[in-house]
C-alpha cells in the first residue's frame, strides 16, 4: 500500500484523522503522544490494536469533537499486537484516513535509555538479555516499520526536537499559532512578576511621569503612548526588540512551552511599561501569535 503525506490543510475543512502511533520500545513514543496530544489531539495511550475500531466509532457520533485522535500501540499489548496490521486497514477506520507513525532508534541508543531509566524492556526475561530483547522487538516489527507512513529515528533527537518534528508532521497550527503570549506592564516599585518568563527594564527610556500634562494620564493615553514611542531612545530599542522577540519564541515552543509570559517593567508601572507593553502585543499578533495584554500595577498609584 502506498504510503500517505499527511496533510494540514485539510484540518481547515473538519475532516477526521487518526495517527496511530507505534515503534520500538524506549524511541519515545510517550513523549511523541504527549507532543501530539498538546497540539489539539485526543490521545490514549497503550492499547490493544483491536480497540482502534471502538474509540474510532466513538468519534463518529453525532455529538462527538473528537476529530483528531492519537493512539499509541506497541508490543505490550501481546497476542493483541499480531493483529495490528489487519486492523489497520479496517473499513470502518478509513473515515479516518490512518495514518501510521513509526519511532525507532539505535540498539545502543535504546540500550542506555533502558539502563538510564533501569526499567525492563517488554521482551526482557530471564531467559532474554535486554540486547536480545530489543533484537527480538526489531524482528517482531520490521512489518510494522515496512508500512509506515513517516518514520522518526529519535537516536540523535532530544525531546524538544522530537517535539518540533511531531510539529513539523501533524499540527494544523504555524509556530505562532500554537504559542500564546502574555504581555504585561508592571512597576519596580510593586516588586517583580515572580511568574515571569521574560522581565525587561525599560526605566532607561524617558519618563511621562515628569511632564506635568502627562503625569496623571497612562500609557494607554495617545498622549503617553506618543510620547514614548517617539523618542529616539525608543525607536533604537523596539529596532533591536522587536526581531529579538521574533527570534527567540521560536525556540521557547522548541522546548515545549506553549505559553510564555513576558514582562515590561518601569518605576511604577503606568506609564512607558504600558505604552511599550502593548507595543510588543501589536508587533507579535502581526508575526501570528496569540497575545494577550495584562497591566498590573495601571490602577494601583496614579501619583508615583
Amino acid at each position: 500500500m502506498a504510503k500517505k503525506r499527511f496533510d494540514s490543510e485539510s484540518f481547515r475543512d473538519d475532516h477526521n484523522h487518526l495517527i496511530i502511533v507505534t515503534g520500538m520500545s524506549g524511541a519515545g513514543r510517550s513523549r511523541a503522544l504527549s507532543a501530539l496530544e498538546d497540539f489539539g489531539y485526543f490521545c490514549v495511550d497503550n492499547i490493544p490494536p483491536a480497540m482502534i475500531e471502538q474509540i474510532a466509532a466513538l468519534a463518529l457520533l453525532p455529538d462527538s469533537k473528537m476529530r483528531r485522535i492519537a493512539v499509541a500501540c506497541d508490543i505490550r499489548g501481546g497476542d493483541f499486537f499480531d493483529d495490528f496490521l489487519s486492523e489497520l486497514d479496517e473499513e470502518s477506520l478509513q473515515e479516518f484516513n490512518p495514518f501510521l507513525l513509526f519511532l525507532e532508534a539505535s540498539d545502543a541508543v535504546l540500550v542506555n535509555r533502558f539502563k538510564e531509566t533501569r526499567r525492563l524492556h517488554p521482551l526482557e526475561d530471564a531467559r532474554h538479555s535486554l540486547t536480545e530483547a530489543i533484537e527480538a522487538e526489531r524482528e517482531l516489527l520490521a512489518p510494522i516499520k515496512e508500512r509506515a507512513d513517516v518514520i522518526i529515528d529519535t537516536s540523535e533527537l532530544r525531546a524538544s526536537e522530537l517535539r518540533a518534528r511531531i510539529q513539523t508532521e501533524f499540527s494544523e497550527s504555524s509556530m505562532a499559532d500554537a504559542l500564546s503570549v502574555t504581555i504585561s506592564s508592571f512597576g519596580f516599585k510593586y516588586g517583580v512578576p515572580v511568574d515571569a518568563d521574560i522581565v525587561f527594564d525599560v526605566r532607561f527610556l524617558p519618563n511621562p511621569y515628569y511632564d506635568p500634562a502627562l503625569k496623571p494620564l497612562s500609557g494607554l493615553d495617545g498622549a503617553v503612548s506618543d510620547y514614548v514611542l517617539s523618542r529616539p531612545e525608543t525607536k533604537e530599542f523596539l529596532d533591536k526588540w522587536e526581531p529579538l522577540l521574533k527570534t527567540v519564541l521560536p525556540r521557547y515552543l522548541c522546548e515545549g512551552k506553549l505559553h510564555l509570559s513576558i514582562a515590561l517593567g518601569c518605576t511604577g508601572g503606568r506609564h512607558r511599561s504600558v505604552a511599550l507593553a502593548c507595543e510588543s502585543a501589536r508587533f507579535l499578533e502581526s508575526c501570528g501569535y496569540r497575545v494577550s495584554v495584562a497591566h498590573r500595577d495601571l490602577d494601583k498609584d496614579s501619583n508615583h
